[in-house]
Parts: C-alpha cells; structure tokens; sequence
C-alpha cells in the first residue's frame, strides 16, 4: 500500500474534493430554501444539477494542476488558487446547467451565489484536512521520496536543511555525490561518491529524485550530470544559478522566427506606488492603534527588565541607498556593541535581555516599526533593511544586491516569509527579494502579510 501511496493521495483529495462540493451545494440549497421555501422545489430535483456543478468545477481545477503533486503550497497559496479555479468553474458549471435544464428546471441565482462562496470556503476546509493527514503519512514514510543531491556547498546544505525542516515534504535525503568533495558526510548524510556514480546510486539506491545544487556549474557540466540520470526513472532538479533569470518572471518571444527571452523589469511603479502608500498608511495607523496598550506594557516590561532606553534606533539603508534610523523594542543590553562591534545576532546570544530572548523569539521587538512605515521610511512588505557597513560588504561580494534598494524596505518580505532570516544565506535572500520587486502585486503583498501572521509561532530562525 505504501508504494502506491501517490495514487492513493490523489484519489483521497478528488474524493474529498467532490464530497466538499456537494456538500456546499446542498449547504447553499438549505440555506435559499430558509429565505424562500415557497418558490423552491424538493432537493431531489436538484441531484442532475448538482452533479454538473461539482463535474464541471473539478475539471477546470483539473486543467488549474490542482490535481498535481505540489509539496511546498502554503495554505494561502492554496486559497488563492482555488479561488481562481472555483470563480472560472463556477462560470462554466452555470452555463452547463442553463444548457442542459433549459425549460426544465430553473435555478434560484441566489442560490448558486451561496454555492460559490460555500465551494471555496468548504473546498479549501477539505484539502487543509486532506494535506495534514497526507503530512503526517508522510513523515512517517508513506509516499517516501528517495532524494540524491548533486554538491556538497553551502547550496546543498541549504537544501539539505530544508528537507530536514519539512519532514511532512516527504523527502528522504539518501546522500550527496560531488566531484570536489571534502567531507565524507553533511549533516549525518553521506558523501557516496562522485557524479560518475550517479548512474548505479540510482539503481541500487532506488533513487526517486535528483536535485543538482551547484549553481556555479556551467550549463555543460549541468547537462552532463544529467544526462547520467536515467530519466524515465528518476525526476531531474536543477538549483538555479544565473541571478537576472531566478529573480524574475521570464516569458519566451521571437524576433523573426528567432526565439528571445523577455525579463520582467520592476513591477513597483506608477499608481502602484500609490496604492501601496495607500495600503502601508491604513495598515500601520490601524495596527498602531490597536496594539498600543500592548506597546505601552511592553515599554514598562522593558525599562524594569534592565537599565536603558525602551527604544533601539539603528542606522539602516532604505530606498535608492537613503538611510534611515529604524526603531525597535531594545531587547539586548544598552552596551550590546561596545566592545564588539557592528555583528549578527547568533542563537545562544549573550547580549540578550531576559525581556529580550521572549520579545525576538515572537518578534515583537520589530513592531515600533510601524511608525516608521507611517512616516514613510519604510513599507509594510519589502526587503528587510541591512545596516550600511554590511551592505558595503554584501555589494563587493553579491551580484546585483543594491537592485534590492530599488523598493522600499519592509517590515516582513518575500524571503521571510520564506524561512530566509536570521542565520541563513544572504545570496539567498537577495534572490527572493529580486523576484519580489519584479513580480509586485497587491495580492501578493497581502498573501506575504497573511503568511507572516501565521509564520509567528512556527518559525525557528527568530532570535
């Protein structure tokens, strides 16, 4: 049964699916029934068009790939595309039913009103159920995907960490090749050879997947790899390695018959930017509001916890390289960097307050800056802000990581939201707040915000 555990999680979500949507139908005939029970006829007329309904919305999330594997998808993202999927099926379901009951059965508009929002709602009810049972399976090896990980460097560490940070994910890392190996493991996974012995680790290994993380290989080098893999077997993954390609949305034209790729450019301009103003304002007044008792406790905690300042300004680089001083509750000694320095925050940090260690573990340290997102210094959802002597040293070393100041800088971001904070990669970063500024959207924005409520209590990177 466990090695036919993909098919049975695919059958168990259009299952779940079909009975959520049903049942939203009936849910949305119960409730048109409450409002009119005159002018409505038995729930038995209805089976036919129920039956169109639920048809007609699973084939478009069908062609939407909700019915293909996707192990990373959030729940928002989730939401999102459901959504999307349900508005358009609904539309086709409706005209299905006005073909095929014309002049025979005539359907309450009201009613269909309450099915739409009952499918969305009850549908994404149904697969949130169906995903955590499916995690949970699957950290306990159903459905167990067997991976190999071309390259031992600071990329395939990555994706090492991140496998072992999502047991739900499935993913169970059997190794590493490298031609240039130093080690003879990485985190407890061994280093089994070079990439000349991918082609045996498949077969006796029983590798499912292969994911090549050496973005400083060369395209040949890369085909090489693959072409060791035997693809009828195995699924191939590539890290990508070029920044101006990862970091924005690529779409393929021609120059008379020539094929050309055409690169996205800032999405953040024109009455975007307004409508982003708009939106920081309303969300920093209104949170300011409502979390200033919590602001003032805070302010009287801190100054009993220990000697200094409640507040901690600190010069930080903004829009177009403008620095700013960002505010935040002080969490650490007043003479935290007397004698050290400008250094990261670590883990087991000794500079910590008592107050402290609680208020970044939640990150509620970072709320004063609100007030700064009122004041026009920073935004909501953006890069998070670096201090000037590290960014002169990030933009020696990292390709284009001044872009990054081509928006304002934010509260939460695209790479936080991405489990990309406190002791991770900084090239990491700076890839996802590329693609950020270049795949600006209000939805996107508002689904970055959502995750970082929700990110809160689970994330383990905050100290």
């Amino acid at each position: 049964m466990k090695q036919h555990s993909r098919l049975w999680f695919a059958i168990s979500l259009v299952v779940i699916d079909a009975l959520m949507m049903g049942l939203a139908f009936f849910v949305g005939y119960q409730l048109r029934l409450r409002s009119d029970y005159e002018n409505i006829q038995p729930f038995s007329a209805y089976w036919g068009m129920m039956a169109v309904h639920v048809s007609g919305i699973m084939i478009v999330f069908f062609f939407y790939r909700l019915y293909h594997r996707q192990r990373s998808l959030s729940y928002v993202d989730q939401f999102y595309a459901i959504f999307g999927a349900a508005s358009v099926g609904m539309i086709i379901s409706i005209a299905l039913i006005s073909f095929f009951f014309k002049n025979t059965l005539d359907y309450p508009r009201l009613m269909m009103v309450y099915v739409w929002m009952l499918t969305i709602l009850f549908t994404s009810l149904g697969r949130a159920i169906q995903s955590r049972i499916q995690l949970s399976l699957q950290a306990r090896n159903w459905g167990e995907e067997r991976v190999l990980i071309v390259g031992t460097g600071e990329v395939g560490r990555m994706v090492m960490q991140k496998i072992k940070r999502s047991p739900g994910l499935g993913y169970r890392v059997v190794g590493f090749v490298d031609d240039e190996a130093k080690v003879r493991a990485v985190q407890d996974s061994p280093v089994l050879g070079t990439t000349d012995a991918i082609p045996e680790l498949i077969e006796s290994q029983k590798i499912n997947e292969v994911i090549i993380a050496m973005p400083e290989a060369s395209h040949q080098e890369i085909l090489k790899i693959a072409s060791k893999c035997d693809r009828g077997r195995v699924t191939i993954k590539v890290f990508p390695d070029v920044f101006q390609i990862m970091a924005t949305e690529v779409s393929i034209g021609d120059l008379g018959g020539l094929p050309l790729l055409t690169m996205r450019d800032v999405a953040l301009r024109g009455w975007r930017l307004t409508v982003k103003r708009v939106i920081d304002v309303a969300g920093s007044a209104i949170t300011l509001v409502g979390l200033s008792p919590i602001m003032m406790l805070l302010a009287v905690l801190i100054k009993l916890d220990s000697e200094g300042p409640v507040f901690f300004t600190q010069e930080r680089m903004g829009l177009d390289g403008k620095r700013f001083m960002m505010l935040k509750f002080r969490s650490m000694r007043a003479d935290a960097e007397d004698e050290t320095g400008p250094v990261w925050a670590t883990a087991e940090d000794s500079r910590r307050t008592r107050l402290g260690t609680f208020i970044r573990r939640f990150s509620i340290d970072e709320f004063p800056q609100f007030i700064n997102v009122l004041l026009g210094d920073m935004s909501l959802v953006g890069p998070r802000p670096e201090r000037p002597v590290f960014v002169e040293q990030f933009k020696q070393s990292i390709p284009r990581y001044m872009d990054r100041h081509r928006e304002k800088a934010g509260i939460t971001g695209w790479a936080q939201i991405n489990g990309l904070r406190g002791d991770t990669s900084i090239i990491e970063r700076t890839k996802y707040d590329l693609w950020y500024i270049e795949n600006w959207s209000v939805a996107l924005d508002f689904r970055i915000m959502i995750r970082t409520i929700l990110n809160i209590f689970t994330d383990r990177n905050a100290y």
